[in-house]
């Protein structure tokens, strides 16, 4: 491609992270599984008990999880999403589990998911009624705060509809971090605090950082393409703003992996892992684990990729480069190494070629006196040692990404000029 096209994009100087949430939790971001994309809110138990939400659903997944090798991937946390209780609280003000699809409760459905070596998630909102129309959380800060740990909860979902007044989002999101931390359990909070506030305003993520463990910051993703890239846009446009409140305690989360579900090639299924990846972000899937395609689970348990997320550096990755219908995302890793993503968002004909240099990746620098390239997706291939002066080819397929690690090679102070 010619570099006469392309427009290399800056992120000058990236801000020392606020302090984040300071409960020790999701130092690396969240791994498991969730169901709303997948299941939505299917309470038919009747009519399609396989999909329903209900129990056996959640234990059926972490079954799986378990033996399928999800759980040696990383993934660790089975998650409850909307629609699991009764539409009204007991006499006590607490939240009950609909009976008939929760018969045993959610205490021994965390027992029986802590047996497995998982964690349990669940879900609530900050407003009077969950999305859904089940109860909210408005005025119950510490009542179900105490219920969820009581019943064992590991993860809380935290939706942000039916808020009377916006201005009172970020007192509702702070008032229930610190009714989760009241209650001595280790709970990972999980917020949608400024997916709920850019409508209005640009939110306060030092506040948000403080008070959250991972927080969504638009829209829901669909099983489609166009989706994945929407959430891919809008991330870039606010990269200057998202990538230096990221970090570890604290994410920005694009929203759940629709890997292995019906609207996404295989190659656009790549491109999801490998931006995700780069982005930092959960790795909360949605999706059918008891019968997902082999290739879906390959991808999914890919331990390169996940390595790429779960780098213990913690920062996020951005866009360094877009034009000619390629982007560049890099994310700077551990160990002075670095991930790079070449995106092809052409729609049309076959793959493309790229060249990766220091013109089109500045950060290539660090292959000075060398470097060692790995690449990861499409399939895995060393590349290779490199120099400051090399140009690497790939190929890219229509919206489908190549993914590399680059490692510098430190000069040998033996080596004889």
């Amino acid at each position: 491609m010619s570099v006469l096209n392309i427009v290399l994009i800056g992120l000058a100087s990236l801000l020392v992270p606020a302090p984040a949430l300071d409960n020790g939790l999701a130092l690396t971001p969240t791994m498991g599984w969730l169901h709303w994309e997948r299941f939505m809110c299917n309470t038919d138990c009747d009519a399609d008990p396989q999909n329903c939400i209900r129990e056996e659903l959640f234990m059926e997944m972490a079954d799986v999880m378990v033996k399928e090798g999800w759980k040696d991937a990383g993934y660790e946390f089975v998650c409850i999403d909307d629609c699991w209780p009764l539409h009204e609280r007991d006499a006590q003000g607490r939240l009950q589990a609909d009976p008939k699809r929760f018969p045993s409760g959610i205490k021994k459905l965390a027992d029986y998911v802590h047996a497995k070596g998982l964690k349990l998630g669940i879900y609530a909102d900050v407003g009077t009624k969950t999305c859904a129309g089940y109860p909210g959380t408005l005025g119950y800060y510490d009542i179900d705060a105490k219920t969820f740990a009581d019943w064992g909860v590991d993860l809380l979902k935290f939706d942000g509809c039916f808020m009377p007044d916006w201005h009172q989002l970020g007192e509702g999101y702070m008032n229930m971090s610190r009714a989760l931390n009241q209650t001595g359990r280790s709970i990972v909070y999980s917020c949608e605090w400024p997916l709920y506030e850019w409508q209005h305003q640009q939110p306060d993520y030092d506040a948000i950082r403080k008070t959250c463990n991972h927080w969504r910051n638009y829209g829901d993703v669909y099983d489609q393409w166009t989706s994945v890239k929407s959430i891919l846009d809008w991330t870039a446009d606010k990269q200057k703003i998202l990538v230096p409140v990221a970090g570890p305690g604290g994410w920005n989360d694009p929203d759940m992996l629709v890997i292995g579900n019906f609207g996404l090639s295989h190659d656009q299924q790549q491109t999801q892992m490998a931006l995700w990846a780069i982005m930092a972000a959960p790795l909360l899937m949605s999706n059918d684990l008891r019968n997902i395609c082999p290739k879906a689970k390959e991808l999914l348990q890919n331990k390169q990729i996940i390595a790429i997320n779960q780098d213990p550096l913690g920062k996020q990755g951005h866009l360094t480069l877009k034009g000619d219908s390629f982007e560049v995302w890099e994310r700077p890793l551990s160990g002075n190494r670095l991930a790079v993503a070449v995106m092809n968002r052409q729609e049309i004909g076959g793959p493309r070629r790229f060249i990766i240099s220091l013109a089109t990746v500045p950060s290539w620098q660090l292959c000075d006196p060398k470097c060692n390239v790995t690449q990861i997706l499409p399939v895995y291939r060393e590349i290779g040692v490199q120099n400051l002066i090399s140009e690497v080819m790939v190929r890219v397929n229509p919206t489908g990404t190549t993914l590399l690690t680059v490692t510098p090679i430190k000069s040998n102070p033996h080596d004889t000029l």
